[in-house]
């Protein structure tokens, strides 16, 4: 027959065992916890990158349509100008 002091000792080492491994689902869970909060993050951060990326190119695209109608606008500006200078000239100004 089992002694109780030998019972006793199984059983605190049972309590010390329960106690260890709760405190073991509690750590899990609660990094569980923290990597769903960081996956939520990330993909927060993911959608927030491609919506940026989006705007930069349309910004970009933006930006090109501007340098080229600024071009035109130039080219035609200096063509006036010319064309004005011949008329001075022709009329003695």
């Amino acid at each position: 027959m089992v002694s109780e002091p030998a019972i006793a000792g199984a059983l605190g080492r049972l309590d010390r065992a329960l106690l260890s491994l709760e405190q073991a689902i509690e750590k899990k869970q609660a990094k569980q916890t923290r990597l769903k909060g960081l996956q939520e993050d990330v993909s927060r951060l993911s959608n927030e990158r491609e919506d940026l990326s989006s705007s930069l190119a349309n910004e970009t695209k933006r930006a090109d349509r501007l340098e080229q109608a600024n071009e035109e606008v130039s080219r035609r500006l200096g063509s006036a100008m010319e064309s004005v200078r011949a008329v001075l000239e022709q009329h003695g100004g």
